[in-house]
């Protein structure tokens, strides 16, 4: 693949980001421009594992953007997945990062992503795509929601908190603004994704006719999709590398032919 690094300035500072094209791919010589899929990393960030994931969706035919959503604390990280959450300490530090990372914040992250890929050589940003893991599954669904004209297919993989009841500002609660396709790969037994959450959700999209579906992955764990995450499953991670390419494949290419 071909990896490049961009500075994006956003209202807060300047966001790094990465863009992954697939090997070969020439804009300057004439190729056709490559539908854009924004990719939300956890949140442990930006890493060989994202980047490899990254490289791989790239691989499939697409303009992949990989932001720092954490570049507002450079300094805090980085944490280790199989202890983050247990010790203390990392555990305060890690949520105040992710405090930051807030889903009003990445948004316009996002619109200034966007912007500065708007005429970018060899990139479509007219008809976009959407992923993500945990938090990023979240935050791939809200921008669904926020950026409804332009996103056509989102996928949220082990996301959470999808569809809390009490949370005014649960991504749910706007399903009237998605215009999206929306996939939502479920780890079993996820206590950010419960059944009643899952129920929630499935009766917000279906209320507001959005074309969505939701798979359970019996016996996977959140994270499972994250090849350095303690509890990460092969075979549930293909799985979800099928579905992502079946969504995008039939949204955003189909869209474009």
């Amino acid at each position: 693949m071909t990896v490049s690094k961009l500075d994006v300035r956003t209202d807060d500072g300047v966001m790094d980001v990465y863009l992954h094209l697939p090997a070969g791919h020439q804009a300057e010589s004439g190729d056709d421009p490559l539908p854009l899929v924004v990719m939300y990393p956890d949140a442990f960030g930006v890493r060989p594992a994202t980047l490899a994931m990254a490289d791989r969706l790239a691989g499939l035919g697409y303009a992949v953007a990989l932001p720092n959503v954490f570049y507002r604390t450079p300094d805090a990280g980085p944490f280790d997945a199989a202890t983050a959450f247990s010790d203390p300490e990392a555990r305060t530090r890690l949520f105040g990062v992710m405090a930051k990372a807030n889903p009003t914040a990445v948004m316009a992250d996002t619109r200034a992503l966007l912007a500065a890929l708007d005429d970018a050589a060899g990139v479509n940003t007219e008809r976009i795509g959407a992923t993500g893991y945990c938090m990023g599954g979240r935050l791939a669904f809200i921008a669904a929601g926020t950026f409804g004209d332009r996103v056509a297919a989102a996928a949220s993989h082990h996301g959470g908190r999808l569809a809390v009841e009490d949370d005014p500002d649960s991504p749910h609660k706007r399903a009237a603004d998605v215009r999206a396709r929306l996939y939502f790969g479920v780890a079993d037994q996820d206590g950010s994704c419960t059944p009643e959450d899952q129920a929630r959700l499935a009766a917000a999209l279906d209320e507001a006719k959005v074309d969505y579906r939701i798979e359970l992955y019996p016996g996977a764990l959140h994270g499972y999709a994250v090849s350095d995450f303690p509890v990460y499953d092969e075979a549930a991670a293909e799985r979800h590398w099928d579905r992502t390419a079946e969504l995008f494949a039939d949204v955003l290419k189909a869209g474009a032919a």
